[in-house]
């Protein structure tokens, strides 16, 4: 099997959504257009009850497929 390198970026939410799913602004490494992309909390951050607010900075987790991405951690 496969180890595949995981791709992290930094973004800004700019909407909160229900059930946990957010909205956040994400620099597009290939054209270094901003782009909305669709995240939600990991796993660990809901156990732990992190607060995740508009306007924060966070790192998200990408999936390789394009799709949703996870946020992993909130920054400062």
């Amino acid at each position: 099997m496969e180890n595949k390198e995981e791709q992290f970026v930094e973004g800004i939410i700019i909407e909160a959504l229900p059930n946990t799913l957010f909205n956040a602004e994400v620099e597009n490494k290939d054209t270094g257009e901003i782009e909305v992309q669709l995240v939600y909390l990991s796993g660990k951050m809901r156990i732990h009850r992190i607060k995740v607010l508009v306007g924060d900075k966070v790192k998200i987790k990408v999936d390789s497929y394009g799709g949703r991405g996870r946020i992993v951690q909130r920054l400062k």
